[in-house]
């Protein structure tokens, strides 16, 4: 009987203390759980890339390295709204530029930070022309350097204001882009494209063989799919064939890859940020049948239901071969909403993703189209608005096509070409 109790109270104390053990290990697990999601959520604060470290929004841009890959001293101007204002990041927000004491030095120096080779021009624009959101925050450059000494140009002294002097802001423009001066519109008749048609369009070889389509943003850069690259991010397997219109590949001209790289946070099976760059050994020669396309700026969205255009190689119909001629179709932007229905994606669309097609199906973009262009064109102004990521078969019912949103990568565009433009 005594040998029973103790055997019972053993096994009370062992489940006790298994309880205890238990509750412990869920705390303990919980506590990690909170730590590491106070550690991500950087709230207020600046994240530094992909990783938990986390700075002051007043230490971003203010000319002191925080972050361990200087995360927080790139990105620091952007082009924002239709007028292509010029912002500076700085005391922790953005501020529109107004144009008192604005020089050609200045812009020179804005255009490289956002990655292109050269400036453009610049101009003063009324305030009362841009967007709301623009007129909030006003800064003035005061110069306090030598102008041949700027590296920086959120590290020139400002002065923050609630009015500009002038009364006006700077429109910046670093690049010739979205035109099509070799193309007639007068062209007409079936839905095989003509050189000039569709300028920044690129066909990407893979080991001698078309594999997907990308994008000229520079002369230096091309923007495509990072389904395309990942796991084959080897340059000198690629080459870019510009101002073609039929495969193989006939006439145009042939460029060597220098770097692939493909957005941090692409996932492939959940084709979040579907972005990638290649940039080039050579730059490329634009002749008007070979131009580059205007990236959107911040703050710019394409309206639900605009038409927009696309083009590419791709296959007719699902399973398909590619064609011979680069083909083109006009299709409507849909919204995130309409796309994440339940009898179309299901809520599968996320923010960094674009639709545009027919819901009856019938026009699409297809295998081997993937990076490609999806073109708007506003004001005679082409814009890329998005790349062919994917879809559910091609030009079926309720399956319209998904395209990354480049209007939210445009931070990640930047930052690179910034960086690689540093490197000069």
């Amino acid at each position: 009987l005594d040998a029973t109790k103790t055997l019972k109270c053993y096994i009370l104390a062992y489940k006790k203390a298994l309880l205890i053990a238990c509750c412990v290990l869920v705390v303990l697990i919980l506590s990690i759980a909170i730590g590491v999601s106070v550690t991500y959520s950087c709230t207020g604060k600046f994240r530094c890339g992909t990783s938990s470290q986390c700075v002051r929004k007043t230490a971003r841009c203010d000319g002191v390295t925080d972050c361990d890959q200087g995360e927080d001293e790139f990105r620091c101007v952007r082009l924002s709204g239709r007028n292509s204002v010029l912002q500076i990041y700085t005391g922790g927000s953005w501020k529109t530029v107004c144009s008192e004491d604005w020089n050609e030095t200045y812009g020179n120096t804005a255009c490289r930070q956002l990655g292109y080779s050269r400036y453009g021009n610049s101009s003063s624009l009324p305030v009362s022309e841009i967007e709301y959101q623009f007129q909030k925050d006003l800064i003035s450059i005061s110069l306090s350097q030598p102008a041949g000494h700027i590296f920086k140009i959120h590290n020139v002294t400002h002065i923050s204001r609630t009015h500009c002097t002038s009364g006006k802001v700077t429109s910046l423009k670093c690049l010739e882009c979205g035109s099509r001066p070799r193309y007639s519109p007068r062209i007409v008749g079936g839905n095989e494209s003509k050189v000039g048609q569709f300028p920044w369009q690129v066909s990407l070889h893979f080991e001698r063989e078309h594999l997907c389509g990308g994008s000229i943003i520079t002369s230096r850069w091309i923007l495509t799919a990072a389904h395309c690259v990942y796991g084959f991010a080897f340059p000198s397997s690629w080459t870019v064939h510009v101002g073609i219109t039929d495969q193989p590949v006939a006439g145009g001209m042939a460029y060597t890859v220098k770097k692939i790289m493909h957005h941090k946070k692409y996932r492939p099976k959940a084709l979040h940020y579907d972005i990638a760059l290649m940039k080039l050994t050579t730059s490329i020669i634009n002749d008007g049948n070979v131009e580059p396309i205007c990236l959107p700026n911040y703050g710019e969205e394409f309206a639900d239901g605009k038409m927009c255009w696309i083009s590419g190689w791709g296959a007719m119909y699902d399973g398909g071969e590619g064609t011979v001629a680069m083909n083109y179709a006009q299709i409507p932007l849909l919204s995130n909403k309409v796309c994440n229905q339940p009898d179309v994606y299901q809520g599968f669309i996320t923010p960094t993703m674009i639709c545009a097609g027919y819901l009856e199906g019938g026009i699409d973009s297809c295998q081997g189209d993937s990076g490609g262009p999806l073109a708007c064109e506003d004001s005679n102004v082409w814009k890329l608005a998005g790349a062919t990521s994917w879809g559910l078969g091609c030009a079926e019912k309720n399956k319209p096509g998904v395209y990354t949103r480049i209007t939210e990568c445009l931070d990640w565009i930047h930052e690179q070409m910034e960086r690689e433009e540093a490197l000069f």
